[in-house]
Order: structure tokens, then sequence, then C-alpha cells
């Protein structure tokens, strides 16, 4: 790829060079993460190898209903975006940039925006919208565009899916517990995701990804894709199903009251679960609409099946490398006879230098180097909640805030952690190697605005 002589472009240049030099296969980035976890728990935590490999091996299942989700998510999300209506909708919207760096900032916004309603929706919508432009214009870099597809996930735990916030917002004795009795009373939405601090903050963010993600197109040495891999999703194999049924089997497998009754149950279970008992759109949920709006646009359960079972080859990566981060986790998480553990030590470092300002930038910075090796908005709420908003209180930092910090550093790395990215590169057929240059210099980016917007929140 070429790229001009300013100091920008050689910083891309750079990045890019990198990450594809140094990045090594999502698989075997989560067995190196599982060895310096393990190198560091050592002498930091006073931990045997014993107590390492025993806290790893306990942590390794801890994380299969989460996969399980995840890869439901891409799957029935790949499966709904192969829906000929779906197709049609997102090809309109794919012919809407008039240029290649419009093309790569309607990307950046769309995946932001979606992210920041449901990160599992925004993750898939991002992709799947990105691969339609590359359909419609070949003058766009397709590994840019994936990057900025997936640049989006930064804002999702500060929207109003972020897993902390809506912890913290609802009210039990589980509540208390999990923060050493610091959070007594949940704190409510107002004082997190809807603060003014923090939309102004999203909406920075959002702005300067979409900068940046811009800026980076080169104007010459544009990389594209195979034409035949931006086509294997674009067949649907519904359309080989025969109309013609015979035998009873057959009417039951192309009737279309089948497939509308049971998404009629999904979407009945979700108004009484989201209506009657307020509670939250989860991953769960999300999982649900993907699959009800897929059953009816796909009309008949046969041609469900087989859009389904085509989708499936892309949750390979998932099944393999979660259970290896939770094994990370347990690592992290694991509290050996010294009564340490190494999440403990990071955030008591984090604590030891702070002050009323800086505190929550500096607890920002401590969950992003903790989501490296446990990249799951759950696992930072086990591993900092009981510190963090002790020390937060001592110092009469507001609990909002503190939160919101934690959040920010959740999202943050995983713009250059290949655990999310995931289900977005076995949708575009790319490596991470292949999107993570791009997505170091939006890490660079957002965290000078992310710390900005902390610092200016705490005075």
């Amino acid at each position: 790829m070429a790229f001009s002589g300013n100091k920008w472009s050689k910083m891309i240049k750079f990045c890019v060079r990198l990450v594809q030099r140094w990045l090594p296969e999502p698989f075997i980035f989560a067995i190196l993460l599982t060895f310096v976890a393990a190198l560091v728990a050592m002498p930091l935590c006073h931990q045997t190898p014993f107590e390492v490999i025993e806290h790893w091996g306990g942590g390794v299942w801890n994380l299969l209903e989460f996969a399980m989700q995840m890869a439901l998510v891409l799957v029935c999300g790949s499966t709904l975006a192969a829906a000929p209506v779906i197709k049609r909708a997102i090809a309109s919207m794919a012919r809407l940039p008039k240029s290649a760096p419009a093309a790569i900032a309607l990307v950046t916004v769309v995946s932001a925006i979606a992210c920041c309603i449901n990160w599992g929706f925004g993750l898939i919508v991002g992709v799947v919208f990105a691969k339609a432009i590359a359909r419609q214009r070949s003058d766009v870099d397709y590994r840019l565009l994936i990057a900025s597809a997936y640049s989006g996930f930064v804002v999702w735990h500060a929207g109003i899916s972020g897993s902390i916030p809506l912890t913290m917002a609802t009210p039990g004795e589980s509540l208390s517990i999990a923060t050493n009795g610091a959070l007594t009373d949940p704190v409510p939405l107002a004082q997190t995701i809807f603060n003014w601090h923090n939309v102004v903050t999203v909406l920075f963010v959002i702005i300067g990804i979409t900068i940046a993600n811009t800026l980076m197109h080169p104007k010459q040495g544009v990389l594209t894709i195979d034409p035949t891999l931006l086509k294997d999703d674009d067949d649907n194999v519904a359309t080989s199903v025969s109309t013609s049924a015979k035998t009873p089997a057959q009417r039951l497998e192309q009737s279309k009251l089948l497939s509308w009754l049971v998404a009629l149950m999904l979407v009945a279970y979700l108004v009484i679960h989201l209506g009657v008992h307020d509670a939250n759109l989860d991953l769960g949920g999300v999982i649900m609409i993907f699959l009800a709006l897929g059953l009816v646009l796909h009309s008949t359960p046969v041609a469900y099946v087989r859009a389904f079972g085509k989708a499936t080859t892309g949750a390979a990566g998932i099944i393999l490398q979660f259970p290896f981060y939770a094994g990370i986790m347990g690592i992290v998480t694991g509290v050996g006879m010294s009564g340490i553990s190494l999440g403990g030590v990071i955030a008591e470092a984090c604590i030891q230098i702070s002050n009323p300002v800086t505190y929550p930038m500096l607890t920002f910075l401590c969950a992003a180097v903790l989501n490296l090796f446990v990249p799951s908005g759950g696992g930072h709420w086990a591993v900092q909640a009981p510190v963090m908003f002790t020390a937060g209180a001592n110092l009469g930092v507001d609990p909002g805030l503190t939160g919101m910090a934690i959040s920010w550093g959740d999202a943050w790395t995983n713009l250059i952690q290949p655990f999310w990215a995931l289900p977005a590169l076995a949708i575009a057929h790319l490596d991470a190697k292949d999107i993570m240059g791009y997505c170091l210099i939006d890490l660079l980016v957002t965290g000078v605005i992310i710390c900005g917007g902390l610092l200016v929140w705490a005075m």
C-alpha cells in the first residue's frame, strides 16, 4: 500500500507494518497472554506454579455460556444479514457514499451508533455494512473499511448496553457485596451513561475515530479483497430450496406458519421481559431479536436452517479461544495462599499514585491494562469493583465517574485486543493483523480524548 510522505502517513505505515510483523494469529495471542499472566502472577502475587495452574484450569470453563452467546450473535446476525430483504436494504445504503473517504466515514458512524445502542448488534451490523460497501465500490481499502467498522466498538461500554453502568443501576444486595459496601444504593443511569460529561466524550470519540479513519485512507495502492469472498455470503442458499412440497415432512419444512409462530413466541417473551418486568436488553435479548427477524425474513424453516448452517463456519475462533481467555481471567482473579490477586495488585498500584482529579483517568488506564487479559465487563466488575469504588469513595470521587472510568477502560483496549474482533473478522474473511494497525491509530486518538474527558469530569 502506498502512502504520502507526511508524518501522519508515516505513522500509519509504521503502525500497520508493526502489527503485521509482530501480531500473531489470535489463538497464538491468547496462548502468549496466558503465559504472560502466569509469569507475572507468580512473583507479584507470591503464588506457586501449582496455584497459578489451578486458577487457570478452574477458570477455563467459566465463559461457556458467554461463548455460546457470542457464537449465536455471530451466526444469527450473519443469517439475518443473508435474508434477501436485508441484503437489498443494506445494498441501497451502501450506494450512498460518493467517495472512498465518505464510505469510511459512513461505516464508522453507523458502527459507533449501533454499538451505542447494543454492542452485539453493532458488532455485526458494522462489518456487514462494510462488506456491502466493498461490493459497491472498488476504490475503498478493504482492510481500513473493516477496521473502521470495528473501531465503533470502542464506545459500546459508554452506551446503553454498557454492562458496568447497568449493573450499578440495578438495586439489590449484590451491589453492596460486589463493591465491599462502597455502594449501598443503585447509581442511576443519569449519573453514568447519560451524564453530560459522558455524552460529550462519546460524541468526541465518534468524531475523532471518524476523522482518523477518513484520513488514513490511502490516495493510491488501495487494497481490495477477492470478489468471490465478498460474494460468498451474498448468495443465499435459501434460493435453492424447492418450493414444491410433496410430502408432509416437506410441507412442514416449508411452512411459513411455523416460522411466524416461533418468531411470535420470541417477541412475546421479549415484550414480557422488557416491558412488564422492566428488564434491560441483554445479549440474550439481542440474539432473540436476530433469531425472530431471521425466521420471518427467510420465510420458511428449511431456508433459515440452510442459511444458518452456512453462517456457522465463522464461529470456529470463538469456540476455540474463549476457554483460553476464561483461563486467563482465572489467573488474573485467582487468590492464592498469599491472599493477593494479580488484578488486585494492578488496581492497588493505580490507587497509590492517585488524587481526586487523576483517579478516574488512572482507573481508566488500569482497566485498559486489565482488559488485555480479561476482555469482559463482568470480569472487570469482579476484579475492580471491590477495590476501586472503595478507594474512589475515600478520595471523594463520584461513584458514577468511577464506574464510567472502568467502563471506558474496558472498551478502549478492545481496539487492539483480537478477542472481540473475532466475530467481525470471521464475517470479513480477514486476520486480526489486517486491521489492528489501523485500530492502533484509533487507540491513540481515542485515548487522548477519553483521558481528557475524564479529567474534565473530575474537576
